[in-house]
């Protein structure tokens, strides 16, 4: 499965590293020094005993880079979300999400 993570902190990179872990294709969305860090090292994981894993995955600034996933994981603080909410990342299908503010298109029949 392709998974998309959007928000590399606490909660995102765990998420990150155990569906990486796991044997899934995944990819973060990810900006200044975090993303740096995840090109640089992966995305690690500390455990209370101090063992330090890591797992490489693919990690972009750009939700088009990253192309269409099966599943994205929103793992943002509010403020955030806005950012985010303007960026679509495609699903499978290829086609974007409706971004924040837009109505979706009904079909008539």
């Amino acid at each position: 499965m392709k998974i998309a993570i959007a928000g590399l902190g606490a909660i995102g990179g765990l998420l990150a590293a155990r569906l990486a872990a796991a044997g899934h294709t995944v990819s973060a969305l990810a900006r200044g020094a975090t993303l740096a860090a995840l090109r640089e090292h992966g995305v690690r994981v500390r455990s209370a005993g101090g063992a330090e894993t890591a797992q490489r995955i693919a990690a972009s600034d750009s939700a088009a880079a990253l192309g269409p996933q099966d599943l994205v994981v929103i793992a943002l603080k509010g403020p955030a979300l806005i950012d985010v909410a303007t960026t679509s990342i495609p699903d499978a299908s290829g086609t974007p999400p409706v971004p924040a503010g837009r109505k979706a298109r009904q079909s008539r029949s």
